[in-house]
């Protein structure tokens, strides 16, 4: 055939071969491999390949830098998320889903915590003064084997010196096993429920939103032993009012998302966790009523609500919110909470503006809360009548002026404004003598007190006959 001919079989492969590769030296990439690694010399040395790739990877560094001073452009600050369903997104959700199963899968479950109890309980010594059951170091590292043999090397890391040295130790150098084995059951609760909330957490931002918040204790209630009879139609319900607690306490900012951090170290999942207890035997109907995420408590409040919603439209007027506390609350209080915790209405008239439910349960929670920061902080923007941030003896008097009308129609004893104002500077003592300051009332722990006084009747009441409250619960107690 007419394409081999002029071709030997050996010599023609050959010449045809160097004629279509050309020479090392004309390739592009092996001239930019071969600056990039210098002369050639060391080409198989590991150090000197790594030493030059830093040289290299500082110089851009130093270029990127002396770049950003020139012009004065400001550092990148926000990255922006992958869109949802590509591949980084999924990248992003399959990372986080094997280390949270990493961890799920290294955190004791309640056999193992039953199986370390039982050791504790046999390894231990008895105090022969207080009969308490205690360990020394040498105990403790004996019982850190056991456990480690029988439930694996997971509980290892509870057995450590820095944890030994936490606990209140007597003169003999022992710790008891009961605080230690609370310790190492709060741990493992709340590693679990950072597992959950992080689970929940759709951005992975380390935040929950109200319906994520909603989500969590959706799932934790066929556990919790005090909302087993829940009604199924009360269930949406429940979620939103306890969820809300969590961001009147969690979200000062009112930005609309949490903290999982925060919500972890808030009392407000150590006050959920608490209906783990059987309601019959362990709580009284006291703590359930006083406990925010028991099914009394939440009942009451939906109640409540619809009790002082009149007109049944779903919201509260000014009038209607009169009626809260059997009407104890003064009138320029009520006032001030329209003008600083409630939305206007469509058409920005006052008229218009009432006040929703979610705005409600701000509203109980401040006034059932009132020595928190936090129900101190939602009271003040309303005690803070002209908006400087501060309270002068003015607005002291103009505050208590409603409070002690409705204790002179109460057939009470005649009250010298005066001496009330001056009772309170004394037991706020601000540091400024004379202006009173958010952090004045939270510092001098006695802030809920002083808001009751001038906000409620009942309040003031209740300080001005504290001798004989005080002596009337001994006897209660005893009854």
């Amino acid at each position: 055939m007419a394409m081999y001919s002029g071709f030997s079989d050996g010599e023609n492969h050959e010449a045809a071969a160097r004629r279509s590769i050309p020479p090392a030296s004309s390739l592009l990439w092996v001239r930019n491999l071969r600056r990039y690694i210098g002369s050639g010399i060391g080409l198989g040395s590991e150090d000197s390949m790594e030493l030059e790739t830093k040289k290299i990877l500082l110089d851009l560094f130093k270029q990127k830098q002396q770049k950003s001073a020139g012009v004065g452009t400001i550092p990148s600050f926000y990255k922006k998320k992958p869109e949802e369903g590509s591949i980084s997104d999924r990248v992003q959700r399959l990372a986080k889903y094997r280390f949270l199963k990493k961890q799920s899968d290294i955190l004791l479950n309640a056999d193992d915590l039953d199986t370390m109890w039982v050791y504790l309980r046999e390894n231990c010594v008895i105090d022969d003064s207080t009969g308490a059951e205690k360990m020394n170091y040498e105990d403790f590292f004996q019982i850190a084997s056991i456990c480690t043999e029988q439930i694996g090397a997971k509980c290892r890391r509870f057995f450590s010196p820095s944890n030994f040295m936490k606990f209140e130790k007597d003169e003999s150098g022992r710790i008891a096993i009961l605080p230690f084995y609370l310790y190492v059951m709060r741990t493992v609760s709340l590693t679990q429920a950072r597992i959950d909330m992080s689970e929940i957490d759709e951005d992975s931002d380390g935040f929950l939103q109200p319906h994520e918040m909603e989500a969590y204790i959706r799932g934790l209630i066929p556990n919790l032993a005090q909302l087993q009879d829940m009604p199924g139609a009360f269930v949406q319900m429940y979620c939103r009012i306890a969820a809300h607690k969590f961001f009147f306490f969690c979200d000062p900012q009112r930005r609309g998302k949490a903290c999982i951090k925060k919500v972890l170290l808030s009392n407000c999942l150590q006050e959920l966790m608490e209906l783990h207890q059987e309601s019959e035997e362990e709580v009284t109907d006291h703590e359930q009523a006083e406990n925010w995420f028991s099914l009394t408590c939440t009942q009451r409040v939906c109640d409540m609500f619809l009790a002082l919603d009149k007109d049944m439209n779903g919201t509260l007027s000014k009038q209607e919110l009169k009626e809260y506390a059997d009407g104890t609350l003064t009138e320029i209080f009520i006032e001030r909470v329209f003008d600083e915790h409630v939305r206007r209405g469509k058409t920005g008239a006052g008229n218009n503006r009432e006040m929703d439910f979610e705005s409600f349960l701000d509203f109980v929670l401040a006034l059932e809360n009132k020595d928190t920061p936090e129900g101190l902080a939602y009271i003040f923007r309303c005690l803070n009548l002209n908006g400087r941030g501060f309270l002068t003896t003015a607005d002291v008097h103009s505050l208590f002026r409603d409070v002690h009308h409705k204790w002179t129609e109460g057939g009470n004893y005649e009250l010298c404004i005066e001496d009330v104002r001056d009772e309170i500077w004394d037991m706020v003592k601000p540091v400024d003598p004379l202006r009173i300051t958010l952090a004045d009332l939270v510092a001098c722990k006695q802030g809920g007190t002083v808001a009751s006084m001038l906000i409620d009747v009942r309040g003031f009441w209740a300080h001005d006959n504290r001798e004989n409250l005080l002596q009337e619960e001994p006897e209660l107690e005893a009854e």
